[in-house]
This record gives structure tokens, sequence and C-alpha cells, in this order.
């Protein structure tokens, strides 16, 4: 059958490492990012020492139920710890200790929005685990590095309710923005901070019968995730087309390559001889603890993009791009309490501000000199016709240099627009005296004159005054 009589079933495993100063369950640091050496940050703890015992990072636990929480699940406030007995050569100890039967928290759904439209995706669950080491393979020699060994992760497994690319990426963008909003991982999936499993399989148009499913192993990238979802359903196709079945298998996905490859067999969960870990007690949620927690949950990032997009009236893509980041969403909206206007704060913060960052490789909108209230001060004396838009950009400007005053730059620079009436009316009246072919060509119907004279006015008061109330003085005395 052609592809498009064939549909897509997709769900997910997302592993995130979570942003604990220390490993899961012993005092080493935690390998959030990559180490300048192998196997500098290890102990006889995380590399299995006969005799060492775990002990359950409580930070770990901490932030794990929070990330729960942002995801609405439901709390379990007993969960286990199991074994999950495996070699591979990164593994110091032959098994991992994970949570496949009680897990920290329980079924729920994430919202998020896909090609403008709302659309809720159920979690399955979430559990806590301990992420192995790392292979380097080099010549024929294959070197381990433990450094990554016993750092925290959480694995998220979803519902098989993906039809689609698009959804699966959307999806994965907004658990990103949540991760980073709530502080429990910085998710950079260059970092290997975040990496998906995609388990897909396809059948006919229709039908209610899942076909066999194939796993797609730890993809980094949302681009990536992509390319492999269209080359393994393709596969996938072409082996039913060809009278072939499709083997259930875990496969490894080139990038560069835009194909996969077999890694092995697809284990049940019998193959990995699951049973209760003897080291470790369970976790036991106290409801102080849990509600501790709570309070610190931070609005959620779609919450956020509602909200600009409903009560502060901002387009599509400023609301996007300052819900994006919960740092200059958090700075917005400091700047919009104090100037009460969230388009102008908007337009400045985006078009100028964040201009300026780029041209100095800025990221980080908290290390910048230039401070909500200072950009509001600016933002408040353009709505006061105290600064002109041109004038306003270099007074930002020069804040982002300095962090000086907003006003105390304005004043110094002589940026200041100069609302005098009396002063202004005798510039305006020298003006039309000066000028009267002009004027009587404006009064001849040839409003282009009209741009002249408030040019003319601005000139002879040195560009300090405002040239908003030229404007209405030349229209009232021109009649």
């Amino acid at each position: 059958m052609p592809a498009k009589d064939y549909e897509k079933v997709i769900w997910l495993e997302i592993h995130v490492r979570i942003k604990s100063n220390t490993k899961m369950f012993c005092n080493c640091k935690n390998a959030v990012a990559l180490a300048d050496e192998p196997n500098i940050n290890v102990c006889p703890i995380c590399m299995w020492f006969p005799g060492m015992l775990p002990v359950v990072n409580k930070e770990v636990v901490r932030l794990g139920l929070i990330w729960g929480m942002m995801m609405g699940c439901v709390v379990n406030k007993v969960s286990r710890f199991d074994r999950k007995t495996y070699f591979y050569p990164d593994n110091p100890i032959s098994y991992q200790i994970t949570q496949m039967y009680e897990p920290i928290v329980w079924v729920w759904s994430v919202k998020t929005l896909v090609n403008g439209e709302i659309r809720e995706f159920s979690i399955h669950h979430m559990h806590l685990e301990n992420d192995a080491g790392k292979l380097v393979h080099a010549g024929w020699k294959t070197l381990c590095d433990y450094n990554r060994a016993g750092s925290p992760l959480m694995e998220i497994v979803t519902n098989p309710v993906f039809s689609d690319k698009e959804e699966v990426m959307e999806f994965l963008k907004e658990l990103q923005k949540m991760m980073r909003a709530s502080w429990v991982s910085d998710a950079d999936m260059e970092k290997w901070q975040l990496r998906c499993d995609v388990n897909l399989s396809i059948m006919p148009v229709g039908s209610k019968v899942f076909g066999t499913r194939v796993e797609l192993k730890n993809i980094n990238s949302f681009s990536s995730i992509g390319r492999a979802i269209d080359a393994e359903f393709s596969r996938q196709v072409r082996l039913l087309d060809e009278g072939k079945q499709v083997d259930q298998e875990t496969r490894g996905w080139d990038d560069d390559k835009g194909q996969s490859h077999t890694m092995r067999s697809k284990e049940d969960a019998m193959d990995y001889r699951y049973f209760p870990e003897p080291d470790l007690l369970p976790i036991v949620l106290e409801e102080d603890f849990i509600e501790e927690c709570r309070k610190t949950l931070p609005e959620l990032p779609i919450q956020k993009r509602l909200r600009y997009l409903n009560e502060f009236k901002l387009g599509e893509d400023d609301a996007r791009i300052l819900s994006a980041d919960h740092t200059l969403g958090t700075y917005f909206d400091k700047v919009v309490a104090i100037t009460n206007d969230p388009k102008k704060s908007c337009a400045y913060l985006t078009t100028v501000v964040l201009w300026l960052m780029k041209d100095a490789l800025v990221d980080d909108i908290t290390t910048i000199k230039i401070t909500p209230e200072e950009l509001s001060e600016v933002i408040k004396m353009v709505n006061a016709d105290e600064l002109s838009s041109t004038n306003a950009k270099i007074v930002v400007e020069e804040l982002f240099k300095s962090g000086w005053s907003a006003r105390n730059i304005a004043e110094s620079k002589n940026l200041i627009q100069k609302n005098d009436m009396w002063a202004l009316e005798s510039i305006v009246d020298t003006i039309i005296n000066s000028n009267p072919t002009q004027v009587q060509d404006y009064k001849g119907w040839n409003e282009k004159i009209f741009g002249f004279l408030v040019g003319q006015c601005m000139k002879a008061s040195s560009g300090a005054w405002n040239p908003k109330i030229f404007n209405e003085i030349l229209k009232k005395k021109l009649g």
C-alpha cells in the first residue's frame, strides 16, 4: 500500500539529566556538563566497589517531584527502587537502579501548541534512575569514562498518543521550556542532558491494532528526531509492501547518513530480571515536603504564552519568544508591572535589548546591566513625550554599556525633548514667517511641504524640542 494508507503510532521514552549538585547515590559532582578529564568525578560508591552502599540524594527526589508536579502528574507518596540487570562496559555494576513498578509520579498530560492549536499529550509515568558512564572508542580500543556513572536521570514515558513528527517535536520543545522554567534541568540536547528514544509502529489507516514497534535509541536533537521518524516510517512501509515483517528491535540512528541500523533485538521486562533493590528503602514523601515543593512551581510556559496572547494582546512570535525563556519572561513581566504598557515593553525588549544581546554574544538576560526598572524608565519617558523613539534607542544602548540611570543619560546627552509651549510657538512663528512660499504651497494642497516645515522647526530647535507638538502647532496655525 502507498505510504498515505498507513498511519504512525508513536510514543516516547525521554531521559533527562537532573540538575542536582551531586550524583544520585553519592557526593561526587554531578555530570551536568562534561568534565575536563575522564574519571575525576568518581568514588567507591558510584564505582560500586565491594561493601559500598548507596544513599538516595534528597535533592534529586525534590527536583524529580517538582518536575512531576509541573506535568500535573499524580504523586506517589511511596515509591520504590528496582534493579534492572544488564551488562555493558560503561555500567560498573552490571545493573541499573531504577523504578520499574512504583515510580515517583504517575499519569497525567502536558499541553502544548501545535500549529496554533492547543493539544494535550498524556504521560504514562515518570521515574528516577541512575545513568551509566560513557564509552570512548579510540582505534582498536574502547575506553571507559565513569564521570557520568551514577548521575541522576528522570525517564518520562508517554502513552502512544503521537501520530506525526510535528506533534513529537512541539511536545519535546514544551518539555524543555518547562524544565528550564522549574530549574530541574537545563535540558541541553547538545550536552546530552535531554535525549529521546522514539518508539514507532505503523498500521493501516482506520485500524485499531498497532503494528510491531521499533525503538530508535538516544536521539539528541529535535531536527534529528523529525528525520528519524520520517526514515523509520518509510522503512517499515517498504518492508510491509515487500511482504516482509517488521522485527521488534532497538535501532541506532545515524543522522549524517540519514538512516538507522540494528543494535539489538528488543528485550522484554523479564530479560532484565527486575527485582526490588535490596540496598535502598522505599521513598516515603511526607505531606509537608510535597507542599514545600508545590510552592516553588513557576507559571507553566504554555500558560505564560497564552497570557501574553490573550491578556497582553501580543503577536504570536513575540508571545512565543518571551515565553520560551523563563528568565526573559520574568524580566518582561517586571517591566510591564512598572509601565503598564505590554506592547511598548515588548517592542523595546525584543527589538532593542535582544538585538544588543545578540550583537554582544550574550544569551542570559540576567547578566546584562540594564535593569527592568531602568528600561521601564525609558518607556515612561517615551510615553510622556520626553524622549523620541530615536533618542530612546540611544539611551537603551548606553544603558547596555554602562548600566547608568536612564534619565541621567538622557539629560547628559541633551536628548530630553522640550515641551515649553510658548517657546515652541515662537519657533513655529519664525519658520512660518521665514518660508512664505512654502506656506503658500502647503495651503495650495501640497501636503508634502508640511514635513519640510516640521524639519525646519526641529532644525531651529537643534532637535531638542518635541516634533509631535510642532506638528500640532503648525496644523493649528496653518489651518
